[in-house]
C-alpha cells in the first residue's frame, strides 16, 4: 500500500536545490531518498519527457518501485526502454512522462532514434558511469549522448553518492554534461593541466598516475560549487563508523612457493595447468586468485588451491554465533566454492533471494558487489558483511557495503552496529589493495565535505 511521501529536512534542501538550478549535480550518500526527491521535483515542475538513466536493476526496478511507494506519485506514468528492438519501439511508441533506460541500452536506443532524441530532461542516476567522457577520446555512449547534452536538453541532474570514489580525475566527464566545460575546463586536457602532475616516480610512462596539486582540491571545489549539492548522512544522522575487523588466513607451504614464484615472474606451472599473466594489471588480478584459494590456468579447468578463506569464513560463522552474513566475493570460482562449502548459501541473483534475505530465511546471501551495488535494501536481513576477497574499487565497495550500512540500519529503525570482515591472506596483495582503496576514500570523503551545502548542521 502506498504511503504518503514526507521529505524529511536534508530532501527539502535538495528539492530547493534541484528547482532552482536547471543543470545540477546532487551528490547524496546512499539512503538520503535522492529517487524520491527528484520524483518529487519531476511532480512539481511538471516536467515532460524526462529520461533516466541508470543501472539494470536501478532502471528497471528502483525508480518504478519508488513510484509505487509513494501516494504522490502513484498515478505518475513511467515505462521502461529495454528488452527487444521491437519492445524498445513500442515503448517509444506509447512514451510516459517519465522513462527508464538502462546505460547499456542507451547506445542502441540513441542509433534506433536517429537524432530525433524526444527528452528534454535526463536524470544520470550513478552518474559516474559518465566520468570517461572525453571531447575527442571517448567511449562510444557518452560521447553520442553529449550530441544532446546541451543542445537538446533543458535540463540535466546528475546523481551519485561516490562522485569521486577513484579521485578527483572522475570529476571532469560528470561535471561537462551539466555546464560544457565552463568550471573545469572545455577539456579533459585542460583539466589535467590546470590541476593535476604527472607522477614522475613511475618508472614506465604507461603507468604514470595523475597527482593533484595540494590546492586543486580546493579549487575543484570551488569551481563546482555553483552547480552542485552535496549531502552527507553524517550530518543528519548519530552514525557510528562500521566496527571493522581483518580476519588473517595464512597460505599453506606449497601454495606459498607458487605465490612467490607468481610474484617474481609472470608465470607459474600448477599440474593443472600453467597461469601466465600479459601484464602487471593481470599479475596483480592472478595473485589475487592464488590467495583466495583458485586461479584460472591459460589451458584447463580452475586450479583450487588452498581452502584458507573458507575456514576463515567459518570462524566469522561461528563467532557472530549463526547470525545473517552478507558475502561479497569477487571470481566466479569464489561463488562455485563458497556454494559448495557452505549448504545454506544463496546467490543473490536466485529469484526471491532478496526477499527471503530481508525475512532472515537466508543464513549466507553471496554478491557480487557489481550485481548488489545499486538499487538493493538488504538492512532488514542483517548488519555483519563479509568482502571475501578485496576490491580496488572504492565505487563498487562503497555502494554494496551501505546495502547494509549504518545509514540504512538508522533509517530503518536499527540501533545496531554494522561490522564489516575482511578475509585477508596474510603477506600477499591482499592488504595491500585494501589500504589503496581506503586511501582512495579518504580523499573522496574530503571533496564531499568541501562541498556540502552552507548552513547544514555538522555532527
Amino acid at each position: 500500500m502506498a504511503i504518503d511521501f514526507q521529505p524529511r529536512p536534508y530532501q527539502k534542501i535538495a528539492q530547493e536545490f534541484l528547482l532552482n538550478h536547471e543543470r545540477c549535480n546532487l551528490f547524496a550518500d546512499m539512503g538520503l531518498g535522492k529517487t524520491a526527491t527528484v520524483l518529487s521535483v519531476i511532480q512539481t515542475l511538471e516536467l515532460e519527457r524526462t529520461l533516466i538513466v541508470a543501472p539494470l536493476r536501478v532502471a528497471q526496478g528502483v525508480w518504478p518501485r519508488e513510484i509505487a511507494k509513494w501516494r504522490q506519485f502513484e498515478r505518475m506514468p513511467i515505462g521502461w526502454i529495454g528488452g527487444t528492438f521491437h519492445e524498445r519501439q513500442l515503448a517509444l511508441l506509447a512514451l510516459p512522462t517519465t522513462a527508464t533506460v538502462h546505460y547499456d541500452v542507451l547506445l542502441k536506443l540513441m542509433d534506433e532514434l536517429g537524432g530525433a532524441w524526444p527528452f528534454k530532461t535526463v536524470v544520470c542516476d550513478e552518474s559516474t558511469r559518465l566520468k570517461g567522457f572525453r571531447i575527442r577520446k571517448s567511449t562510444k555512449r557518452p560521447r553520442m549522448l553529449a550530441t544532446y547534452a546541451h543542445k537538446k536538453v533543458s535540463r540535466w541532474i546528475n546523481l551519485t553518492g561516490t562522485p569521486n570514489a577513484n579521485g578527483l580525475t572522475d570529476l571532469w566527464g560528470q561535471q561537462w554534461f551539466i555546464d560544457g566545460g565552463k568550471a573545469l575546463g572545455r577539456s579533459y586536457t585542460d583539466y589535467t593541466n590546470r590541476w593535476f602532475y604527472l607522477n614522475a616516480k613511475a618508472k614506465n610512462a604507461k603507468y604514470q598516475a595523475l597527482i593533484p596539486f595540494p590546492s586543486a582540491q580546493a579549487q575543484i571545489e570551488a569551481a563546482m560549487k555553483p552547480t552542485t549539492l552535496s549531502i552527507r548522512a553524517r550530518d543528519w544522522f548519530d552514525i557510528a563508523e562500521p566496527i571493522e575487523v581483518d580476519v588473517w588466513v595464512d597460505l599453506p607451504a606449497k601454495v606459498r612457493a607458487k605465490y612467490n614464484e607468481m610474484q617474481r615472474h609472470f608465470y607459474v606451472e600448477f599440474e593443472r595447468g600453467v597461469v601466465t599473466a600479459a601484464n602487471c594489471a593481470v599479475k596483480v588480478s592472478k595473485l589475487l586468485q592464488i590467495a583466495s584459494g583458485a586461479v584460472y590456468p591459460r589451458d584447463g579447468d580452475t586450479v583450487w588451491t588452498h581452502d584458507e578463506k573458507l575456514l576463515g569464513l567459518e570462524s566469522i560463522v561461528e563467532e557472530t554465533g549463526g547470525a545473517p552474513l552478507l558475502v561479497v566475493y569477487q571470481f566466479v570460482s569464489e561463488l562455485e566454492r563458497l556454494l559448495k562449502w557452505f549448504p545454506g548459501a544463496v546467490d543473490i541473483r536466485e529469484t526471491g533471494a532478496q526477499d527471503r534475505w530481508n525475512a532472515r530465511e537466508i543464513p549466507m546471501l553471496l554478491c557480487h558487489p557489481k550485481s548488489a551495488g545499486h538499487g538493493l535494501n538488504l538492512q532488514d536481513g542483517g548488519h555483519h558483511i563479509v568482502f571475501f576477497t578485496p576490491t580496488w574499487d572504492l565505487e563498487l565497495y562503497a555502494q554494496v557495503l551501505e546495502r547494509i550500512g549504518p545509514v540504512r540500519q538508522a533509517q530503518s529503525g536499527y540501533t545496531r552496529e554494522v561490522f564489516v570482515y575482511h578475509i585477508l591472506a596474510r603477506d600477499t596483495v591482499d592488504p595491500v589493495v585494501k589500504v589503496r582503496r581506503e586511501n582512495k576514500g579518504s580523499l573522496m570523503d574530503l571533496f564531499m565535505d568541501r562541498l556540502r551545502s552552507d548552513g547544514h548542521p555538522v555532527a
